[in-house]
Formats: structure tokens, C-alpha cells, sequence
């Protein structure tokens, strides 16, 4: 996936997780939001995983390598990752 490719996915799931955070604020609390709180947290470690894939594509760039070798890395690799 290019680096246009990756802001376009990025700016879906944002826009998803922003109707599904919208939609679980006007709703009354209990049980009947457990399936929007995984795909929440199902949103969130795709959008972990694009933003370290574009990191990754403008790192090799940057240095003289293909931006194509560039993969995708597991969830747990890349959550919480600060910088």
C-alpha cells in the first residue's frame, strides 16, 4: 500500500471511530454497546498499525531504501508506541 493509500484508510477508520464514539455518547449506558467498543478498540490498533506503516515507509525513504519493503507489524508491536 502507498503512502496516499495509507492516509486514505487512516482517514476512514478515523471518521468511523468518530461516528461510533458520537453514536455511544448520545446512547444510555449498558450491554447493548460491547460490540461497538470492540470495533472501537478493533479501529484503534488499525489505525496503530497504518501510522507506523506510514512511519516506516517515510523512514526508509529518507535513508535511500524502498519504501515498499515496508510491512505492516503486529497490534501488540505497535500499541502504545509514543513517538
Amino acid at each position: 500500500m502507498d503512502e496516499k493509500g495509507i492516509l486514505d484508510r487512516i482517514q476512514s477508520l478515523v471518521e468511523e471511530e468518530r461516528e461510533l464514539r458520537e453514536k455511544a455518547e448520545a446512547a444510555p449506558p449498558g450491554p447493548g454497546h460491547a460490540p461497538d467498543r470492540a470495533r472501537l478498540e478493533h479501529i484503534e490498533q488499525d489505525l496503530d498499525q497504518c501510522w507506523d506503516l506510514l512511519r516506516q515507509r517515510r523512514a526508509k525513504r529518507q535513508y535511500g531504501e524502498n519504501p515498499n519493503d515496508a510491512r505492516p507489524r503486529p497490534p501488540k508491536q505497535v500499541e502504545g508506541y509514543t513517538g
